[in-house]
């Protein structure tokens, strides 16, 4: 005798065979970020006194305004590793359709009012950190840092988003 179990379970396989077949199954897809961060350097080396630009750039890819961004930016642990790299945020700037505006607020304190007022559908914006190495800094040590950031959208949703690394700086001996 067979089983109503077994019967059901193979309606259900036949089913889904079918559906598959013809396109109709549902598919598994991630649904895209909202926001991204990402960093880039002008330089990957530099030498005791130098200096390096670190660009963050938040990019919107949500049907709404972004209003408010909170972000950290923090030493990664090989970085604390190495008390002998001595290095601080020296600037901060904007990045604008008429310029580079002076920002407000460097090192790990609240980094996402620098990026200006909502930021746009598809638009992005740009903030740039000085990074200024000290004459008296050790070398051939890396010095990296991570992020995290929030979002909150015009649509009142949010995005928490990281650890996001940003490429690491090599200190070379001159």
């Amino acid at each position: 005798m067979r089983s109503p179990l077994m019967r059901r379970l193979g309606l259900t396989a036949i089913l889904a065979l079918v559906l598959a077949v013809f396109g109709l199954a549902p598919g598994a897809s991630a649904a895209p970020a909202t926001a991204e961060l990402t960093f880039a350097t002008d330089s990957a080396t530099t030498t005791p006194g130098g200096t390096v630009n670190l660009s963050m750039t938040i990019t919107n890819n949500h049907t709404y305004d972004i209003w408010f961004v909170y972000q950290t930016i923090d030493p990664t642990w090989l970085t604390t590793q190495r008390p002998d790299l001595k290095y601080s945020f020296t600037g901060c700037s904007l990045a604008t359709t008429a310029g580079a505006t002076p920002c407000s607020g460097t090192g790990p304190a609240n980094l996402g009012a620098n990026y200006g007022a909502t930021v746009p559908p598809g638009q992005s914006r740009t903030v740039t950190l000085t990074l200024q190495v000290a004459t008296d800094s050790g070398c051939n040590g890396n010095i990296g840092f991570y992020s995290y950031f929030y979002a909150e959208f015009s649509d009142s949703t949010n995005l928490s988003g990281g650890p996001v690394y940003t490429p690491e700086t090599r200190v070379l001996c001159a």
